[in-house]
C-alpha cells in the first residue's frame, strides 16, 4: 500500500509506541490538569507538529540513502529491526523508576510541547530506525510513501493525544502517573517492540 511494505503492521507498531510512557504523555496529562481541554489539545498540536519536524529530519536521511546506496538500504533495515527488539528489551528490564518531572507554565502549552517533542535526543535517532522498516524498497513511491506515513503518524498522535486530554479531564485524579502502571505499560510495550523486531527481521 503505496510502498509501504505493511501498512498493518506500521499502525499497530506506531500505537503500541504512543501508549509508552514518557515526556509528551506527561506534557498532555500536565497541561490538561492546568488548562483544562483547551490546554491539552493546545500540547497535543506541540507534540504533533513536534513530531513531524522530527520524522521529516529523518525521511530526508532515508530518502537520501535510499536513492543513493539502495543495496546499503536493506542493511539498515536489518540494523532497524535490531534497535527496536533492543529498545524493547531495555524497556522490559528496566526497574521502575520515578516518572519524568517536566515544568509547565500555563498560557505556554503549545510552546512547551513543541519543545519538549523536538529536544528529546532520542527520537530522530527512533524514526531514523523505525520508518525504514516498513518501506519497500521496490515499490516505494518516493514522497507518496513518506506523506501517506507522516499523515498515518498525525492522525494516530491525535486520536490517541484527544482521547488522554478528555480522559484527564474527566478523571483527572484517578489519571495521575503511578509507579505500578507506568512499569506495567512500559514492560508491555517492551514486549511488543522485541515481537515487532523479530518479525520485521524475519520478515526480510
Amino acid at each position: 500500500m503505496f510502498g509501504i511494505s505493511d501498512y498493518g503492521a506500521f499502525v499497530l507498531a506506531f500505537i503500541v509506541l504512543l501508549f509508552i510512557p514518557g515526556p509528551g504523555n506527561l506534557a498532555i496529562i500536565t497541561s490538561t490538569t492546568k488548562g483544562g481541554i483547551l490546554g491539552g489539545l493546545a500540547a497535543t498540536l506541540g507534540l504533533m507538529v513536534g513530531d513531524q519536524v522530527l520524522m521529516w529530519l529523518a525521511v530526508a536521511g532515508v530518502a537520501a540513502l535510499l536513492m543513493a546506496y539502495p543495496a546499503a538500504f536493506n542493511a539498515v533495515q536489518w540494523l532497524g529491526a535490531a534497535y527496536l527488539a533492543w529498545l524493547g528489551f531495555k524497556m522490559f528490564t528496566a526497574k521502575p523508576g520515578a516518572p519524568a518531572i517536566i515544568q509547565i507554565k500555563p498560557h505556554h502549552y503549545f510552546q512547551q510541547a513543541l519543545t519538549i517533542t523536538v529536544l528529546n535526543p532520542k527520537a530522530i535517532v527512533f524514526y531514523m530506525a523505525f520508518l525504514p522498516l516498513f518501506i519497500d524498497p521496490v515499490a516505494h513511491r518516493g514522497w507518496l510513501t513518506f506523506g501517506v506515513m507522516a499523515l498515518t503518524v498525525a492522525v494516530l498522535a491525535f486520536i490517541y493525544c484527544f482521547a488522554v486530554v478528555l480522559l484527564t479531564h474527566f478523571l483527572a485524579e484517578r489519571l495521575r502517573a503511578s509507579p505500578l502502571v507506568s512499569s506495567t505499560l512500559q514492560k508491555l510495550a517492551g514486549v511488543c517492540l522485541i515481537g515487532f523486531g523479530f518479525k520485521l527481521a524475519l520478515s526480510r
